[in-house]
């Protein structure tokens, strides 16, 4: 049984399933996109927890492949949410001297949007605290897809030859090419799938559920979730050598 905070082994990288801003948002008769807005204000809060946790890596899906298919009007206000978060991200990463990064395909967002996060990324790439990575129009087929035409083309004009593709070559072709993959996947809201979220890294990453709403998420669900964490026995495929004497 851990006791206390010194006992615990904290994750080097969190990944977070950001699920039940409109459930939130419906249970308290508000619009979504006020459910979208208070997700926001917890993952400011979860950022900012997390660093003084002492975890290197949390990275939350944000916006995936598949949220363009919502409506007009949800997908206008998560994009104007959007705009207005990057700049607030900003002042909560210089403030925790915080790295942000984002992985998904860029394109098809506004320009504006594109050009927020480069300056995103560009203004905080020196930070040495925690790597905030925010997934933005991001899938995790999408992902091997875009990374698998990188690899076809680099094979095709004679930079590698097939027989020389291990994993740690597909790894390098990913959005999360220098990032580690996670310890700890935390899922809110109940819901008991990735949907598509981080497919090929999450393969011995160590997952938890909660039935709380991501906007009701805070720094106790957190080291509650950690705390399941430091019972998890990781054999990564391997046998407990200890536990069969």
């Amino acid at each position: 049984m851990i006791e206390t905070m010194e006992n615990l082994v904290i994750p080097k990288h969190i990944a977070i399933i950001l699920d039940g801003n409109g459930r939130w948002a419906k249970a308290r008769k508000l619009p979504r996109k006020m459910g979208h807005a208070e997700g926001c204000k917890t993952v400011e809060k979860t950022v900012e927890d997390a660093a003084r946790l002492g975890v290197e890596y949390l990275t939350v899906y944000g916006f995936s492949t598949e949220n363009w298919k919502r409506s007009e009007e949800e997908v206008g206000a998560l994009m104007q949410l959007f705009r207005y978060y990057m700049k607030r991200l900003l002042k909560v990463a210089k403030k925790n001297n915080v790295r942000v990064k984002m992985i998904g395909d860029k394109r098809r967002f506004a320009q504006d949007i594109i050009d927020g996060i480069n300056a995103l990324e560009e203004e905080t790439k020196d930070n040495t605290g925690l790597t905030f990575v925010i997934a933005v129009n991001y899938g995790g087929r999408d992902e091997i897809r875009r990374a698998t035409i990188k690899l076809a083309e680099d094979v095709k004009e004679g930079k590698l030859e097939p027989e020389q593709i291990t994993e740690d070559t597909i790894k390098g072709y990913l959005d999360t090419a220098t990032i580690p993959d996670p310890d700890l996947l935390i899922r809110t809201s109940g819901e008991f799938r990735l949907s598509n979220y981080l497919l090929w890294q999450c393969a011995y990453t160590e997952f938890y559920v909660t039935d709380v709403l991501w906007p009701d998420f805070n720094k106790e669900e957190l080291i509650r979730a950690i705390y399941d964490y430091n019972k998890r026995d990781r054999r990564f495929g391997g046998r407990n050598e200890k536990e069969e004497k």
